[in-house]
This record gives structure tokens, sequence and C-alpha cells, in this order.
């Protein structure tokens, strides 16, 4: 007999963990929606040559490649490519700027680890726009991460904002262009390895100077709210256009996303916020939760100047954010901050007594005619196990229908949470139900 077993790093989930699991991706996807998004679906598998394309490094060696009769295949390992390539290929039947989401599976062949997965659900939006994008969009995007994660209701979050010319200017003010990238990938590090060996790594890795190590120490040490910081950066005096302009967005940006609605308490400017080294251009964002930084980042994305130049010779510049959906739950479950969420997938279930079946049924579609989710229970136990077994399911009501109930057309409605029953006409069992 063959073992049942699931392959490491991939999810699967019983039933009441699977309903809160599609109740918080419901959420995600009902306020994407409410921000005038446009649902998108990819295919799973590529052509090599398109995916592999924007691939490099890490990535490449992570991607599930295999070849079916005479065509190279891959999986897609993120959301962003498949986008690119969707774009490139329907270009002219697309209206711009290009609003969309999407929520899927995606593939890497890392090593599983606890949280990390080699199928996971990703949570995508992006704002595509041809040869220009306004910086507007740049405000919008994480204020939909703000209702998403006000919607949730998991705790204090906060939204980390920065813009990565002003970090590339400021390095280039200090002639390091040619090596920013492992500067950035050290930045990005900071508060997991420390001031002392972030200093260490730029001293005996990058052969920097002490006088550029402290330079480069003050600038991401800048202080304050967000309003002094933006003072402070602008009173270095950098005479770099890319920090200047940098700044300039970053300030734009800032202001623009109160318009939407977002709280100063859910926001701040934080010069570590480096993201995805070579492929974000301008504003980056992380989003945390305040009690829970050990879960590390919830949502994260940026701007970028040309999504598909690989594909097209169309300038098509983005800024999008996502979610680890199925990181973020596990997490989520780990922390217990997911104790009391509602795991019911049925408010009410019918219990036939007796002969009584047929009239469960009529019963049961009256109900769901209603919108009220209930189910009947067909097997033959005894009501003290039937009782059992709607507790099981986080029910909040049972419906017993037996030949009296029938007969006087009255129901017997009994309430697990309180143990309160009544016999009452459908019409106010309805209403109770609702």
């Amino acid at each position: 007999m063959i073992e049942a077993r699931t392959l490491p790093g991939f999810m699967q989930l019983l039933p009441e963990d699977q309903i809160l699991f599609d109740k918080i991706k419901n959420v995600i996807e009902s306020n994407y929606k409410s921000f005038g998004f446009v649902p998108l679906d990819t295919p799973v598998l590529e052509a090599s040559e398109i995916l592999l394309a924007k691939a490099g490094g890490e990535t490449e060696k992570q991607i599930y490649e295999f070849k079916k009769g005479d065509n190279n295949l891959c999986m897609r390992f993120d959301l962003t490519v498949p986008l690119a390539k969707y774009v490139a290929e329907n270009f002219n039947e697309l209206s711009f700027p290009f609003k969309r989401y999407q929520i899927g599976k995606v593939y890497r062949g890392e090593r599983p680890q606890k949280g990390r997965y080699r199928e996971f659900y990703q949570c995508d939006i992006d704002v595509i726009g041809r040869d220009k994008l306004s910086l507007d969009y740049d405000a919008e995007i994480p204020s939909i991460i703000y209702s998403v994660f006000k919607e949730l209701d998991i705790g204090k979050f906060t939204i980390n904002i920065s813009n990565r010319k002003i970090l590339l200017g400021f390095l280039e003010e200090l002639k390091l262009e040619n090596i920013s990238t492992d500067v950035l990938r050290l930045i990005d590090k900071f508060e997991k390895i420390g001031k002392e060996n972030f200093a260490q790594s730029l001293k005996k890795d990058l052969n920097l100077s002490e006088e550029k190590i402290n330079s480069i120490l003050s600038f991401i040490e800048i202080s304050g709210d967000s309003k002094e910081q933006l003072s402070k950066l602008k009173n270095l005096k950098v005479e770099n256009e890319n920090f200047n302009l940098g700044i300039e967005e970053l300030d734009y940006v800032f202001n623009r996303m109160k318009s939407f609605g977002i709280e100063d308490d859910y926001v701040r400017i934080n010069l570590l916020i480096a993201r995805g080294l070579d492929y974000y251009t301008g504003t980056v964002y992380e989003t945390f939760l305040d009690d829970y930084k050990c879960i590390g980042s919830v949502s994260s994305g940026g701007r970028y100047d040309n999504l598909a130049g690989y594909y097209t010779k169309e300038k098509l510049p983005g800024v999008g954010m996502s979610i680890g959906l199925t990181r973020l739950f596990t997490k989520l479950k780990e922390n217990e901050l997911l104790k009391g969420k509602n795991s019911v997938v049925a408010k009410v279930i019918v219990l036939p007594m007796g002969e009584t079946k047929e009239e469960c049924i009529k019963i049961s579609n009256i109900l769901r005619k209603n919108n009220i989710s209930n189910f009947v229970l067909f097997e033959d136990m005894k009501f003290k196990n039937k009782i059992v077994f709607a507790n099981k399911q986080n029910a909040e009501f049972v419906l017993i229908i037996g030949e009296d109930e029938i007969n006087n057309k009255k129901y017997s409605l009994k309430n697990l949470n309180t143990f309160e029953q009544q016999q009452l006409e459908i019409e106010k069992i309805i209403e109770i139900l609702k």
C-alpha cells in the first residue's frame, strides 16, 4: 500500500484552517476590487525563455524547469514576470494605466523551512503606465494595503516607505556607484545583522574607509518623525540630481498618502528600506506588524521604470505591492493572531428527526435563498452525536425538524452558544439567522 503523504514545502490545511485562509484571501481580493483593479490569471507554465529572461542568481536556481516533447517549460516563480509578458503580448488591446490584481500560486524549489514553502500564494496589485505613470499611484498602492490590514484586524501595523533614488544618489555622491548594489544589499539587512556587523562588512567585504562607513551610518540613522527626516535630508545639501529627485518624490508620495485616508500613525519614512536591489527604481515599501516584528514583512513592493523591457520596446513603468498569503497565514497561526476568528462554513445545520428528510431539504433551500449558509445532516446517528458533529463544524445553530414540527409549521432552533431552544415559524427563523 502506498503511504499517503504530502511533499515537503507544500501546504495542505484541514477544513477549519482552510476556511480561515479563504476568508483572508477574500478580504484581500475584495479590497483590490474596491480600488478598481481588474482580475488577471496567467498560466502556471510558461516557455523557459519567457520566465528565465528576468531571472538570475539564486532565483534561477530555484525555478522548476523541465522538458515536455520539444518544449522547454518553467513553472512561474512570481506573478510579476507573467504580468510583464501579458502586458507586452496584449499591449494594443489594453488601456493604460492598466490596473490589475492577481492572486495565485507560485513555485520555487528552495529548501523548505518553517513558514517558507515551495508552493505558495501571492496576492499582487500593479498599475502599469505607458511611457509615464503618475506618482499618485505610488500613494494609492499603500492605501490599499492599509485598507486590507485594517479589515483583517490582526493588530497595529506600519507601512515603511522610502525612495531608492535617495540611497543611490547618496552613494553616487560618495563615489560608490560601482558597488552600490552590494551596499544596498547590506543596508537591506541592517536591522537583522546590527550596526557593528554592518560596519564590519563594509570594511572587510567592500574595503571602505572609516570616513565613508561613518557617512553611510550617519545617513541611514537619520531619525525623527517623517517631516523631520525629510528636512534633515534636504539640509544635507547633497549636489546629486538623483538624490534630490528622490527626496522630491518621497515628499510628494508621503503627503499624498494622507489624501487616501492613511492615518499618520500607520506610515513612516524608513531609509533602511532598499528592496529588491536593482529591480526597484523609486518608491519602495515594507509593511510590518508592530507587535510582531519577528514575522518580518507582511507586504512589500515599489516603483519600477520598465516592466517589460525584455519583451517589448515600449516603455512600461509601474508600481505595485504584494502580500505573500501562504507565509502570512502561517505566521499569523503561529503567533495565535487568528484566535477567535470565525471559521464557520455553515451558520446552521438542519437535523432531520425521523422520516423528515424531504421537508428538511425544502427548508434548507428556503434558507439558502435567503443567503443563510446551511446544510442537512442526512446521516442516521443519535441526537447527541448530531449535536457533537454540529459543534465540531463551528455552526452557531441547529434546526431540528421532526414530524411535530412539520405538523405545527414551527421548527426547533437551538443556539449552540447559549443552548437556548425555540419553536418558531420559518419567517422568524430567517429573521434571527440573518
